[in-house]
């Protein structure tokens, strides 16, 4: 049989209105949505169904969102019937994979993850920090270039290896215009700058990481019901140590996507599902192996086609 994993988005996938549909029609998935209000003591969902897109966008109200939602859809395919084999997330998806699979209870991650957004955006003071995409490069020619321009003075990092041919880079403002430069003069194709909040999965992060560290030593974590693959080494985490390692990990070190796909490939996995809103996840998958099949659920639409598809 198919195996099948559900993977979660990460931050910049947010948009106005993301679950609507769920939560007007189902009172299953409205209880999310409440929960979240409840546990962060401020009306997360309206502002996830009415906005503005730029409070939304905030870190520390984009993480719980997405999360939310994230959970919710998740919460919906299983009660179609349609249960994983592998859950995995992108940076702040990873905490929605470990609902998901039963790790950490929902409202211990949405209060987690909107500390984690607030840690993030103590750490670096905004317009100081930067990230930026780079096309077209090998990762160990873009390895060269981050190193020389932090030996130079100016910290830059990889961060997200998200699959061949894209590779992000992050830390200080002019750690990443140089690199983008010098990138660009080493035979990348494209260096395109980010438009985010700060520089997310560098060194730049540290401090966040050590503060998260504390808020995580009060948080119930449970052996997954369902295998988790973790960002930082792209393998089943195996045990409640390895995830809380890697959940302080994360934050300063890069998303491992292509190799985490890889992983679950090599496992069996040929189904995958986007649990939440966007086809960031989905398009990064069919660029590292076009051969599996991936679907995106964020509405009723969408999850009948899926449901329809794998249950016949």
């Amino acid at each position: 049989m198919t195996k099948i994993a559900f993977i979660f988005p990460g931050q910049g996938s947010q948009q106005v209105g993301m679950g609507a549909e769920f939560v007007q029609n189902d009172v299953h998935s409205k209880a999310f949505y409440n929960q979240a209000d409840e546990v962060l003591g401020f009306s997360l969902s309206k502002l996830m169904l009415e906005g503005p897109q730029e409070e939304l966008t905030l870190t520390y109200n984009a993480q719980p969102a997405l999360l939310t939602t994230g959970v919710m859809v998740a919460a919906k395919l299983k009660e179609a019937g349609i249960v994983p084999d592998f859950t995995a997330g992108h940076s702040l998806g990873e905490y929605s994979a470990l609902v998901a699979s039963e790790s950490i209870s929902f409202e211990d991650a949405v209060q987690i993850v909107h500390k984690r957004g607030l840690f993030m955006e103590e750490a670096v003071p905004a317009g100081q920090g930067a990230m930026a995409a780079i096309l077209g490069m090998e990762a160990n020619a873009l390895q060269e270039v981050t190193d020389k321009v932090t030996n130079e003075g100016d910290t830059v990092q990889i961060a997200n290896l998200n699959c061949p041919g894209q590779i992000v880079i992050s830390g200080t403002k002019a750690g990443v215009d140089k690199a983008c430069v010098e990138a660009k003069q080493a035979g990348a194709k494209r260096a395109i700058p980010l438009v985010v909040s700060g520089p997310f999965h560098s060194e730049l992060m540290r401090e966040a990481a050590e503060k998260l560290s504390d808020v995580l030593k009060n948080i119930e974590v449970a052996q997954p019901k369902i295998p988790v693959v973790g960002n930082v080494w792209a393998k089943e985490l195996e045990d409640v140590s390895a995830i809380q390692h890697e959940l302080v990990e994360q934050v300063y070190s890069p998303v491992q996507w292509e190799n985490s796909v890889r992983f679950m490939i090599e496992q069996g996995v040929k189904t995958f599902i986007e649990c939440g809103p966007g086809k960031v996840l989905s398009g990064l998958v069919k660029k590292i192996d076009r051969s599996v099949s991936t679907y995106c659920v964020f509405d009723e639409a969408s999850l009948n086609d899926v449901i329809e598809t794998l249950k016949g």
